[in-house]
């Protein structure tokens, strides 16, 4: 049905070739897709389907979308979307907090064999929000592969840790031989002085077993004698 291969553009060998490979059942969605490449994606909103994505990359023009809709709803539209912005003043100061530990956190093969289901766990894990989330993971896990092990339960203990951390501004903490590093994301502080100042205190407070120094542009706080998840976790509430 179609003029010799030779005679055809690039672009249309290409949609050829996709219709080919993709003709199985539920194969629609594939070949959607493979289009959306093929003219690179193009005005998102819009009604024109070509555009200048193929140039900047799919991620960039995403982005550059995110901002748009951001400004419109942070300035214009701000009336319309005050309970989103709220909570969005509420949420963490950073999105994510690197946590690095030589404590034996994980969820031991002997406890559950199926790697793809340890995989699936550990990724169902990353995605809580909050205590109530965690609490039913911790009961689910009880449930379907009993008593949790040491390790499990210090890998839940984790999960808080973290939360406390981004709360905090931290953009990455460090739990090992027996101290805690913090460091604090300079960005996510210029708006946050009131935690910094209750970090100043305590470390006055404390003088014998913190201090306070300037690392790669982050502030980096030191806290000795710190034995396990569970008074790491009591000192940052203390912050």
């Amino acid at each position: 049905m179609a003029p010799p291969t030779s005679t055809l553009t690039a672009e249309a060998r290409r949609r050829l070739s996709a219709l080919e490979e993709l003709s199985d059942l539920g194969d629609g969605f594939k070949v959607a897709m493979r289009d959306l490449d093929i003219r690179g994606a193009g005005d998102l909103l819009g009604a024109e389907q070509s555009g200048f994505i193929t140039d900047i990359g799919f991620d960039t023009y995403c982005k550059i979308l995110d901002d748009a809709v951001k400004e419109l709803k942070e300035g214009e539209f701000k009336e319309l979307f005050a309970e989103e912005l709220q909570e969005k003043a509420n949420a963490p100061v950073v999105l994510d907090c690197t946590l690095e530990t030589d404590l034996e956190v994980l969820i031991p093969e002997t406890y559950v064999s199926n790697v793809a289901e340890r995989i699936n766990l550990y990724v169902r894990l990353d995605r809580l929000q909050d205590e109530a989330a965690l609490e039913a993971f911790q009961q689910e896990l009880q449930d379907r592969f009993g008593s949790l092990p040491p390790p499990v339960k210090t890998l839940l203990q984790l999960v808080k840790l973290r939360w406390l951390s981004q709360k905090l501004g931290l953009s990455k903490l460090k739990l090992k031989n027996g101290a805690m590093r913090c460091y604090f994301s300079v960005t996510a502080h210029a708006h946050q002085d009131s935690v910094l100042e209750r970090v100043f205190v305590y470390v006055q407070q404390h003088p014998r077993r913190c201090r306070m120094q300037e690392v790669e542009a982050q502030l980096l706080l030191i806290i000795d004698h710190i034995a396990d998840i569970t008074q790491a976790q009591a000192t940052l509430e203390a912050l």
